[in-house]
């Protein structure tokens, strides 16, 4: 096809003609995505904050959301939860982490319900802090994290007993019980002085003193894709599939569209184009029952990728294009003889119009009638996939009929050689085309065109100069 496939116009068309096909797909798509839906039981998920003091660069910040999700964290979250089947390994894919602005990590628990996602978000963070506190400490053993407590301890032990050895000393006024009091006092001093340069240069109270802000929320909704996130996801897909299906169709279609195509194909000259109504939706006469029923309903009974037919001129009208062509047989055909009128199978459009042409050539007058007559014509049949056209006999001539875009070129050579086989000339080429019917004009009124019509000898509608 040319490149009007890819123009809106044709996807308008396609949504006009193919309306139908086009819901009953997307229908199809949105139970398809509710299936899905159920093979994927329903998630929540929620997160907790945690915020790290102090100056933190970029790399740091996400070696710690690495932290937050390795499995030393989780697997001591999985061991503090103690939820029955549900190991380490089963919530690694549930805990998830990520660095916000301002130094905010956050840690999302996902799980099948909200208070399982609330304590898993909680835990989690719990104990990212804590592993977090412990390598900020020096070592991941849980009695090195206690190390700096246990000093501190030590440090408040001693100082009682220097308060005690100050009390038991002389309390005279002696040289010696003074200098005791001081050296004690001065080694009270010393100690609290070496306790708070300890504090100050300890990376566990500058940055691993992380603050968790606050627990994590209820979720009080369902973790994407939500049930109806895959049923619109369905059918949004399948509506596109479709439309592409059908650009795709019409771009690989090479079905011959013009008189000029048809005329070349064929080797022969172009009598002229005819108008068929299009009164009912043309089907095949084999095509009934259940199959047919469900085409027509959505819309496949009919070609969607045909220009909208134009609205015609009456009967009247229409019938002086068959007998233009009748005109144009007669001045082909010098000799009074019968011709074939050929008619690929499947061709409903061709077949109509191939029995009007024969109609309109019976009420012509006879051979030998003062006036010479069309030629008589008689219908065949022909295959498209194995064409055969009987042999010559008493006809001398074949005139093929058939509608625009209906054959490929490959087609009609195969059409035109079985003529060759069977000794038949083709004589001519007849196109019919789809066209709206106008109502029916009262009885009695005939315009004043098809009396000069019958009289006058012209050349075929859509016919080439």
């Amino acid at each position: 096809m040319s490149d009007d496939t890819i123009r809106l116009v044709t996807i308008g068309r396609i949504l006009r003609q193919r309306w139908r096909l086009l819901a009953a797909l997307a229908l199809a798509g949105a139970l398809v995505g509710c299936g899905a839906s159920l093979l994927f039981p329903p998630r929540y998920t929620t997160s907790a904050s945690v915020l790290l003091p102090g100056q933190w660069e970029e790399r740091e910040l996400l070696t710690q959301v690495d932290i937050a999700t390795s499995s030393a964290v989780v697997d001591r979250a999985a061991a503090a939860l103690g939820w029955p089947g549900v190991s380490g390994a089963d919530l690694r894919d549930r805990v998830d982490a990520k660095a916000a602005g301002g130094n905010i990590i956050k840690i999302s628990g996902t799980a099948d319900t909200p208070e399982r996602a609330q304590r898993l978000s909680d835990q989690a963070t719990k104990e990212f802090v804590t592993f977090a506190a412990r390598i900020a400490g020096g070592s991941t053993d849980l009695g090195a994290a206690t190390g700096p407590e246990t000093l501190r301890k030590q440090v408040e032990e001693t100082n009682r007993r220097i308060t005690d050895l100050a009390n038991a000393a002389d309390p005279g006024q002696t040289v010696e019980s003074v200098q005791a009091r001081t050296e004690l006092e001065k080694l009270r001093t010393a100690l609290h002085d070496a306790m708070k340069k300890l504090d100050e240069a300890d990376p566990a109270t500058t940055k691993a003193s992380m603050v968790v802000i606050g627990p994590s929320a209820r979720p009080t909704g369902e973790a994407p894709p939500t049930r109806m996130q895959l049923i619109v996801a369905g059918a949004l897909l399948f509506f596109l599939l479709t439309i592409v299906g059908h650009l795709a169709a019409a771009r690989m279609n090479r079905r011959l569209r013009t008189e000029r195509e048809i005329a070349a194909a064929l080797g022969a000259a172009l009598l002229g184009t005819v108008d068929v109504p299009v009164e009912q939706p043309a089907h095949g006469p084999n095509v009934r029952g259940s199959r047919a029923g469900i085409r027509r309903l959505l819309g496949l009974d009919r070609r969607w990728d045909i220009p909208t037919p134009r609205m015609s001129s009456d009967e009247d009208g229409r019938r002086i294009g068959y007998r233009r062509v009748c005109a144009q047989l007669r001045d082909r055909v010098p000799d009074p003889r019968r011709l074939l009128v050929v008619v690929p199978d499947g061709d409903e459009i061709a077949r109509r119009a191939a029995g009007q042409l024969c109609t309109e050539a019976g009420s012509d007058p006879s051979p030998s009638s003062s006036s010479r007559g069309c030629p008589v014509l008689r219908l065949v049949g022909v295959s498209v996939d194995r064409p055969v056209v009987p042999d010559r006999d008493t006809e001398s001539g074949v005139l093929v009929v058939l509608s625009a875009g209906s054959r490929t070129a490959e087609e009609l050579v195969g059409i035109a050689g079985a003529c060759a086989d069977g000794r038949h000339e083709v004589v001519g080429i007849v196109v019919a085309d789809t066209v709206r019917s106008r109502p029916k004009r009262s009885a009695g009124r005939r315009p004043d065109e098809a009396t000069l019509a019958l009289a006058v000898r012209g050349h075929a509608t859509g016919g080439s100069e």
